[in-house]
Protein backbone atom coordinates (compact mmCIF):
# COMPACT_ATOMS: atom_id res chain seq x y z
CA UNK A 1 0.00 0.00 0.00
CA UNK A 2 2.84 2.15 0.52
CA UNK A 3 5.28 0.96 -2.14
CA UNK A 4 1.40 2.25 -4.21
CA UNK A 5 1.44 5.53 -2.92
CA UNK A 6 5.01 6.68 -3.35
CA UNK A 7 4.74 5.20 -6.93
CA UNK A 8 1.33 7.86 -7.49
CA UNK A 9 3.15 10.25 -6.13
CA UNK A 10 6.71 9.80 -8.17
CA UNK A 11 4.22 9.59 -11.26
CA UNK A 12 2.33 12.85 -10.60
CA UNK A 13 5.88 14.61 -9.96
CA UNK A 14 6.62 13.42 -13.04
CA UNK A 15 3.41 14.13 -15.17
CA UNK A 16 3.69 17.91 -13.69
CA UNK A 17 7.36 18.36 -14.49
CA UNK A 18 7.03 16.83 -17.80
CA UNK A 19 5.61 19.97 -19.67
CA UNK A 20 8.50 22.42 -18.15
CA UNK A 21 11.27 19.64 -18.60
CA UNK A 22 10.07 19.01 -22.13
CA UNK A 23 9.79 23.32 -22.92
CA UNK A 24 13.60 23.12 -21.30
CA UNK A 25 14.63 20.58 -23.79
CA UNK A 26 13.04 21.53 -27.36
CA UNK A 27 13.62 25.72 -26.36
CA UNK A 28 17.18 25.74 -24.39
CA UNK A 29 19.07 22.86 -24.49
CA UNK A 30 18.63 21.42 -28.15
CA UNK A 31 19.13 24.63 -29.97
CA UNK A 32 22.31 25.68 -27.38
CA UNK A 33 23.91 22.30 -28.49
CA UNK A 34 23.26 22.58 -32.22
CA UNK A 35 24.23 26.53 -31.97
CA UNK A 36 27.40 25.10 -30.44
CA UNK A 37 27.97 22.44 -33.32
CA UNK A 38 26.83 24.99 -35.97
CA UNK A 39 29.20 27.58 -35.12
CA UNK A 40 31.90 24.97 -36.26
CA UNK A 41 30.70 24.85 -39.09
CA UNK A 42 30.91 26.72 -42.47
CA UNK A 43 27.19 26.48 -43.48
CA UNK A 44 25.11 29.14 -45.36
CA UNK A 45 21.69 27.22 -44.96
CA UNK A 46 21.51 25.93 -48.76
CA UNK A 47 24.67 23.63 -48.82
CA UNK A 48 26.01 21.24 -46.67
CA UNK A 49 27.78 22.39 -43.60
CA UNK A 50 31.21 21.91 -43.65
CA UNK A 51 33.21 21.09 -40.46
CA UNK A 52 35.94 24.09 -39.92
CA UNK A 53 37.11 23.43 -36.30
CA UNK A 54 37.62 26.65 -34.39
CA UNK A 55 38.11 29.04 -37.26
CA UNK A 56 34.81 30.89 -36.86
CA UNK A 57 35.91 31.80 -33.45
CA UNK A 58 39.12 33.50 -34.57
CA UNK A 59 37.36 34.80 -37.35
CA UNK A 60 35.36 37.12 -34.97
CA UNK A 61 38.00 38.50 -33.21
CA UNK A 62 39.91 39.18 -36.41
CA UNK A 63 36.95 40.69 -37.96
CA UNK A 64 36.31 44.64 -37.79
CA UNK A 65 32.95 45.30 -37.68
CA UNK A 66 32.27 42.38 -34.53
CA UNK A 67 34.98 43.61 -32.80
CA UNK A 68 33.92 47.43 -33.21
CA UNK A 69 30.22 46.53 -32.01
CA UNK A 70 31.60 44.89 -28.68
CA UNK A 71 32.86 48.11 -28.14
CA UNK A 72 30.06 49.64 -29.07
CA UNK A 73 27.99 47.70 -26.06
CA UNK A 74 30.75 48.57 -23.98
CA UNK A 75 30.13 52.39 -25.06
CA UNK A 76 26.11 51.81 -24.84
CA UNK A 77 26.73 50.29 -21.06
CA UNK A 78 28.80 53.36 -19.57
CA UNK A 79 26.08 55.43 -20.71
CA UNK A 80 23.06 53.48 -19.93
CA UNK A 81 23.92 51.65 -16.31
CA UNK A 82 24.64 54.97 -14.56
CA UNK A 83 21.87 56.85 -15.99
CA UNK A 84 19.08 54.17 -15.74
CA UNK A 85 20.57 53.85 -12.15
CA UNK A 86 19.84 57.47 -10.98
CA UNK A 87 16.77 57.57 -12.60
CA UNK A 88 15.12 54.43 -11.42
CA UNK A 89 16.09 55.34 -7.95
CA UNK A 90 15.01 58.81 -7.92
CA UNK A 91 11.46 57.79 -9.39
CA UNK A 92 11.24 54.89 -6.64
CA UNK A 93 12.18 57.39 -4.12
CA UNK A 94 9.53 59.80 -5.14
CA UNK A 95 7.32 57.22 -5.76
CA UNK A 96 7.86 56.09 -2.24
CA UNK A 97 6.08 58.96 -0.28
CA UNK A 98 2.68 59.00 0.62
CA UNK A 99 0.55 61.28 -1.56
CA UNK A 100 -2.55 61.65 -3.53
CA UNK A 101 -2.97 59.65 -6.29
CA UNK A 102 0.48 58.24 -5.92
CA UNK A 103 -1.07 54.68 -7.85
CA UNK A 104 -1.73 56.66 -10.81
CA UNK A 105 2.32 58.17 -10.51
CA UNK A 106 3.67 54.84 -10.49
CA UNK A 107 1.67 53.55 -13.46
CA UNK A 108 2.58 56.42 -15.03
CA UNK A 109 6.25 56.06 -15.19
CA UNK A 110 5.71 52.04 -15.71
CA UNK A 111 4.23 52.66 -19.52
CA UNK A 112 7.29 53.24 -20.88
CA UNK A 113 8.29 49.29 -19.94
CA UNK A 114 5.58 48.11 -21.18
CA UNK A 115 5.04 49.55 -24.98
CA UNK A 116 6.53 47.79 -27.57
CA UNK A 117 9.95 49.01 -28.83
CA UNK A 118 8.50 49.18 -32.58
CA UNK A 119 5.75 52.37 -31.31
CA UNK A 120 8.54 54.07 -28.73
CA UNK A 121 11.15 53.87 -31.79
CA UNK A 122 8.69 55.18 -34.32
CA UNK A 123 8.38 57.78 -32.05
CA UNK A 124 11.45 58.88 -31.08
CA UNK A 125 12.49 58.86 -34.12
CA UNK A 126 10.52 61.74 -34.59
CA UNK A 127 10.79 63.51 -32.07
CA UNK A 128 15.42 63.15 -32.72
CA UNK A 129 14.80 64.08 -36.21
CA UNK A 130 17.30 66.23 -37.04
CA UNK A 131 15.45 69.06 -39.11
CA UNK A 132 11.11 68.59 -37.43
CA UNK A 133 12.13 66.91 -34.36
CA UNK A 134 10.97 67.64 -31.54
CA UNK A 135 14.27 67.73 -29.37
CA UNK A 136 15.70 70.20 -31.56
CA UNK A 137 12.96 72.70 -31.93
CA UNK A 138 13.00 72.89 -28.00
CA UNK A 139 16.78 73.43 -27.84
CA UNK A 140 15.74 75.76 -30.39
CA UNK A 141 14.04 78.01 -28.53
CA UNK A 142 17.10 77.95 -25.71
CA UNK A 143 19.43 79.07 -28.92
CA UNK A 144 20.68 75.75 -29.70
CA UNK A 145 21.37 74.40 -33.07
CA UNK A 146 20.69 70.48 -32.17
CA UNK A 147 22.62 67.70 -34.13
CA UNK A 148 21.29 65.44 -36.61
CA UNK A 149 20.83 63.12 -33.93
CA UNK A 150 20.53 59.32 -35.42
CA UNK A 151 22.68 60.29 -38.70
CA UNK A 152 25.64 61.82 -36.31
CA UNK A 153 28.38 59.27 -35.85
CA UNK A 154 29.06 60.91 -32.36
CA UNK A 155 25.41 61.26 -31.00
CA UNK A 156 23.93 58.54 -32.62
CA UNK A 157 24.79 56.21 -29.55
CA UNK A 158 24.34 58.94 -27.07
CA UNK A 159 20.64 58.97 -28.80
CA UNK A 160 20.31 55.19 -28.13
CA UNK A 161 21.10 55.62 -24.61
CA UNK A 162 18.93 58.39 -23.86
CA UNK A 163 15.80 56.37 -25.75
CA UNK A 164 16.70 53.21 -23.81
CA UNK A 165 16.75 54.56 -20.44
CA UNK A 166 13.85 56.64 -20.82
CA UNK A 167 11.99 53.59 -21.68
CA UNK A 168 14.18 51.45 -19.02
CA UNK A 169 14.03 53.69 -16.10
CA UNK A 170 10.46 53.01 -14.78
CA UNK A 171 11.10 49.20 -14.48
CA UNK A 172 14.37 50.08 -12.38
CA UNK A 173 11.96 52.23 -10.16
CA UNK A 174 9.56 49.19 -9.63
CA UNK A 175 12.22 47.19 -8.26
CA UNK A 176 13.97 49.73 -6.15
CA UNK A 177 10.51 50.83 -5.41
CA UNK A 178 9.78 47.02 -3.73
CA UNK A 179 13.31 47.34 -1.90
CA UNK A 180 12.50 50.75 -0.55
CA UNK A 181 9.05 49.10 0.78
CA UNK A 182 10.62 46.03 2.22
CA UNK A 183 12.98 48.26 4.72
CA UNK A 184 11.66 48.10 8.45
CA UNK A 185 10.43 51.53 9.74
CA UNK A 186 12.24 50.66 12.69
CA UNK A 187 15.43 51.90 11.63
CA UNK A 188 13.98 55.47 10.37
CA UNK A 189 12.79 55.93 14.03
CA UNK A 190 15.41 55.12 15.79
CA UNK A 191 17.54 57.21 13.43
CA UNK A 192 14.91 59.56 14.32
CA UNK A 193 15.23 59.42 17.91
CA UNK A 194 18.89 59.99 17.96
CA UNK A 195 18.30 63.17 15.84
CA UNK A 196 19.81 61.60 12.42
CA UNK A 197 18.61 63.85 8.94
CA UNK A 198 16.91 62.63 5.86
CA UNK A 199 20.93 63.27 4.10
CA UNK A 200 22.16 60.91 6.90
CA UNK A 201 18.81 58.09 6.92
CA UNK A 202 19.29 57.85 3.29
CA UNK A 203 23.02 57.49 3.13
CA UNK A 204 23.27 55.34 6.10
CA UNK A 205 19.98 53.10 6.08
CA UNK A 206 18.28 53.58 2.84
CA UNK A 207 21.16 53.21 0.32
CA UNK A 208 22.80 49.82 2.39
CA UNK A 209 19.87 47.87 2.91
CA UNK A 210 18.63 48.77 -0.70
CA UNK A 211 21.50 47.03 -2.46
CA UNK A 212 20.22 43.78 -2.65
CA UNK A 213 17.59 45.28 -4.83
CA UNK A 214 20.22 47.41 -6.68
CA UNK A 215 22.45 44.24 -7.12
CA UNK A 216 19.01 42.39 -8.68
CA UNK A 217 18.39 45.55 -11.26
CA UNK A 218 22.71 45.63 -11.81
CA UNK A 219 22.38 42.16 -12.75
CA UNK A 220 19.51 42.31 -14.96
CA UNK A 221 20.15 45.95 -16.81
CA UNK A 222 23.52 44.09 -17.69
CA UNK A 223 22.41 41.72 -19.14
CA UNK A 224 19.57 43.57 -21.66
CA UNK A 225 22.76 45.73 -22.63
CA UNK A 226 24.39 42.93 -23.90
CA UNK A 227 21.73 41.89 -25.89
CA UNK A 228 20.79 45.36 -27.43
CA UNK A 229 19.03 44.61 -30.32
CA UNK A 230 15.49 46.64 -31.65
CA UNK A 231 16.25 49.70 -30.81
CA UNK A 232 19.63 49.84 -32.59
CA UNK A 233 17.57 48.15 -35.60
CA UNK A 234 14.73 50.64 -35.72
CA UNK A 235 16.51 53.19 -34.94
CA UNK A 236 19.13 53.46 -36.85
CA UNK A 237 19.86 49.88 -38.63
CA UNK A 238 23.91 49.81 -36.63
CA UNK A 239 24.84 53.14 -38.65
CA UNK A 240 26.29 55.32 -39.19
CA UNK A 241 29.08 54.02 -40.27
CA UNK A 242 28.99 51.28 -37.61
CA UNK A 243 28.63 53.50 -34.85
CA UNK A 244 25.57 51.92 -33.09
CA UNK A 245 26.09 48.25 -34.38
CA UNK A 246 26.19 46.22 -31.56
CA UNK A 247 26.68 42.36 -31.36
CA UNK A 248 23.39 41.05 -31.78
CA UNK A 249 22.95 43.11 -34.57
CA UNK A 250 25.81 41.63 -36.02
CA UNK A 251 24.59 38.09 -35.36
CA UNK A 252 21.18 38.78 -37.15
CA UNK A 253 22.64 40.15 -40.30
CA UNK A 254 25.10 37.11 -40.94
CA UNK A 255 22.87 34.68 -40.09
CA UNK A 256 19.94 36.11 -42.13
CA UNK A 257 21.07 38.79 -44.20
CA UNK A 258 24.66 36.82 -45.27
CA UNK A 259 24.01 33.33 -44.57
CA UNK A 260 26.53 32.91 -42.48
CA UNK A 261 25.29 30.83 -39.57
CA UNK A 262 28.67 29.40 -38.26
CA UNK A 263 30.02 32.93 -38.07
CA UNK A 264 26.70 34.13 -36.48
CA UNK A 265 26.36 30.71 -34.03
CA UNK A 266 30.22 32.07 -33.06
CA UNK A 267 29.52 35.47 -32.31
CA UNK A 268 26.14 33.96 -30.20
CA UNK A 269 28.84 32.17 -28.02
CA UNK A 270 31.10 34.93 -27.94
CA UNK A 271 28.32 36.66 -26.52
CA UNK A 272 27.07 34.06 -24.05
CA UNK A 273 30.74 33.83 -22.44
CA UNK A 274 31.11 37.71 -22.03
CA UNK A 275 27.32 37.67 -20.46
CA UNK A 276 28.52 34.74 -18.37
CA UNK A 277 31.88 36.04 -17.42
CA UNK A 278 30.38 39.50 -16.46
CA UNK A 279 27.47 38.01 -14.58
CA UNK A 280 30.13 35.47 -12.67
CA UNK A 281 32.36 38.84 -11.50
CA UNK A 282 29.50 40.37 -10.49
CA UNK A 283 28.52 37.51 -7.99
CA UNK A 284 31.86 37.56 -6.68
CA UNK A 285 31.73 41.16 -6.02
CA UNK A 286 28.56 41.34 -4.39
CA UNK A 287 29.73 39.77 -1.43
CA UNK A 288 31.74 42.75 -1.58
CA UNK A 289 29.16 45.72 -1.22
CA UNK A 290 25.54 43.64 -0.73
CA UNK A 291 24.11 44.14 2.24
CA UNK A 292 20.93 41.73 3.77
CA UNK A 293 18.90 42.51 6.24
CA UNK A 294 18.70 39.45 8.48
Amino acid sequence: MVGHKHWARRTAAFVLLLPGVSGLLLFQLIPMVSSGYISLTDWDLLTEAEFVGLDNYVQVFQDEKSLMSIKNVFRFIIGYLPLVLVFGLLFAVLLNRKMRGVKLYRAIVFIPVITSWIAVSIVWKWILNGKSGLLNYVLSLAGIEGPVWLQDFFWAMPAVIMVTVWKDAGFVAIILLAGLQDISEDYYEAAHLDGAGSTYRFFNITLPLLTPALFFVITISLINAFQLFDQVMILTNGGPAGSTSTLVEQVYKNAFQNHKMGFAAAQSWVLFLIIFAVTYLQYQLQKRWVTYDR
